[in-house]
């Protein structure tokens, strides 16, 4: 018995490979696993290679496997991309219409299973997928009947004569391995879980149903890899609660679209990724000088450019702080996990409305299409503060023509916020410097009472946890520093590194800005070196780091930028160099 394996199926982009992957995957979250899946796919519609790999386990995990147990391969080319991950003792599992070939990977058993021949004469060879399931429950111990719940969900809608054709073949993929190859290891065994049930879910999902339990109504947006799929469960969603998704014509467009509900009144956000954020820079800066609230979401992807509109990266950090031109006040924060994504997507909106200003919430890749297990949401923790949002009763009353101080200078630098519509609340609004009224001015102490007001709201920032810390030791060898996907490599690390003696501390950086120096600092100075891990080049993220506490001498980059996320044993073994 085993208590963690890692399952992968391949082939060519439009064959099923995704709608394998979540069939097995649903049906061992149900069964009480906790699953990780990462899924490598072309950026385009049809054709290429494309694997979706997930991990198993009877614990928690948040990150890809180092190897791999079973390769389900419906082509060649998927026996020759990914064998190099197979461990010794893993399993190949290949479709013998193209007389498989394993080579160079020595302890592995490859089993040629006419998947497509069991499934044409079942009716269809579509069914090949199922098949292959059919061979992987055995391999498992798992009995078919433990994957029939999902296939009547997928396919009931198809017909009842369909779901049974998909049952029956995960019935003969099962007993092909046994009585025909006459399958009868046992390493492979699943110990059993706790049949507990929790949710299975994307980055993606967790922040459109965030958006949606925080109170927003209204999303415009434009479709990209890696941000699309809020966009495509909001259109489903929100109309139930009265709200509407609007696809623009581009993100230039979708972002200005955003500031405009927002300033009259509505909740409304918009969600793109490293190129669509580039369109916006100049309408972040609108609700900046404008002080209209506005929440963003920017998942990473790998650049420049269109780069790699399918892959991941880290890249995109400089962009969201430093992107506008002027200075205006901005958060940027940096979920984690798929329950901080859930979570601080409801804090966007509220912090947008509190301070005024845009928040960006920096998501990546791997994060957002990741998918895994996620315990139940608690919806008790959802507060929905408006912050400083007057009605008529509570503006005071004004001589003559006087306009409402919509930008009044305050200590805070917050401004009273008023609505369209409210009697006393007229005002102007202008891209402009401004008075307190919004009526542009040029005036020299003018602008800089202004400025400082803006920027003063920072000040005051309340973020809950701007640090996920782990500290295990007042005085630690290594820490381990990171931010958004790179969390679960990190952990995986850290507890090896401990195995091997080496003290280690982690913290994982959720407000990039403005940044928490005072947080970090105190890890920092009693770090004996500090390793930044990041997916990019240049290390934005150890670079703010040295730019907001220094500790240049001790800080080293483990960076990974080819489109691929960190496996454990990669930061694992440049953490040992570093020690």
């Amino acid at each position: 018995m085993i208590k963690q394996l890692s399952w992968k199926v391949g082939g060519q982009q439009g064959e099923g490979i995704e709608s394998t992957g979540e069939v097995f995957s649903i049906a061992l979250n149900r069964l009480g696993y906790y699953l990780y899946g990462y899924r490598h796919f072309s950026s385009r519609i049809k054709g290429g290679h494309t694997n979706n790999k997930i991990r198993v386990s009877t614990s928690q995990i948040r990150t890809i496997s180092d190897d791999l147990d079973i390769l389900v391969a419906f082509d060649q080319e998927t026996i020759d991309v990914n064998s190099s991950e197979l461990r010794a003792g893993g399993i190949v599992l290949a479709d013998s219409r193209f007389s498989p070939v394993l080579s160079n990977a020595e302890g592995v058993t490859l089993f040629s299973i006419p998947f497509t021949e069991i499934a044409s004469d079942l009716g269809t060879s579509l069914m090949k997928n199922m098949v292959a399931i059919g061979a992987t429950s055995a391999i498992l111990n798992l009995k078919p009947e433990d994957f029939f719940e999902v296939v009547n969900e997928t396919y009931g809608r198809k017909g009842q004569k369909v779901v049974e054709m998909n049952m029956d073949a995960i019935e003969k993929g099962a007993s092909y391995l046994i009585q025909e190859l006459r399958y009868c290891r046992s390493d492979l065994f699943l110990e059993r879980a706790d049949r507990k049930k929790r949710m299975f879910m994307i980055g993606n999902d967790a922040i459109a149903l965030g958006a949606l339990a925080g109170g927003a109504r209204f999303m415009a947006a434009y479709p990209i890899t890696p941000a699309s799929e809020i966009m495509e469960y909001l259109i489903k969603k929100l109309p139930s609660f009265g709200g509407a998704v609007i696809q623009t014509e581009d993100e230039i467009a979708a972002c200005t679209m955003a500031i405009g509900a927002n300033y009259a009144g509505t909740r409304t956000f918009t969600a793109s990724a490293g190129p669509g954020l580039s369109l916006m820079m100049e309408a972040i800066g609108l609700s900046g000088i404008t002080e209209t609230p506005l929440v963003v979401v920017d998942t990473q992807r790998g650049g420049p450019s269109t780069g790699l509109p399918t892959k991941q990266e880290q890249s995109d950090l400089m962009a969201m702080i430093y992107g506008t031109h002027g200075e205006i006040p901005k958060i940027v924060m940096a979920p984690s996990t798929v329950q901080e994504a859930f979570y601080d997507t409801v804090e966007a909106f509220n912090l947008a409305e509190e301070y005024q200003c845009p928040v960006i919430i920096l998501s990546d890749l791997q994060l957002s299409l990741g998918k895994q297990s996620v315990e139940p949401l608690d919806y008790k923790k959802i507060q929905i503060r408006r912050g400083a949002l007057a009605d008529d009763a509570s503006i005071p009353d004004r001589e003559g023509k006087e306009y409402f101080k919509r930008y009044e200078v305050t200590e805070s630098g917050i401004s009273p916020r008023v609505l369209p519509g409210m009697k006393k609340g007229i005002h102007h609004v202008t891209g402009v410097e401004h008075e307190e009224t919004g009526k542009p001015s040029e005036v020299a102490s003018n602008r800089k009472n202004q400025m400082d007001k803006r920027l003063r709201k920072m000040d005051g920032l309340l973020f809950p946890e701007p640090i996920h810390k782990s500290v295990k030791h007042t005085e630690a060898d290594l820490l381990l520093i990171g931010f958004n996907s790179t969390r679960g490599v990190i952990e995986e690390v850290m507890e090896r590194l401990e195995e091997h003696g080496v003290k280690v501390n982690h913290a994982h950086i959720r407000l990039i800005h403005p940044f928490p120096a005072a947080e970090l600092r105190s890890l920092t100075e009693s770090a004996g070196k500090i390793a930044v891990v990041e997916n990019n080049a240049t290390g934005q993220l150890a670079n703010i780091i040295k730019m907001n506490i220094g500790c240049s001498d001790k800080i080293q980059s483990i960076l990974k930028y080819d489109g691929n996320p960190f496996l454990p044993n990669e930061v694992f073994t440049k953490c040992k160099e570093l020690i």
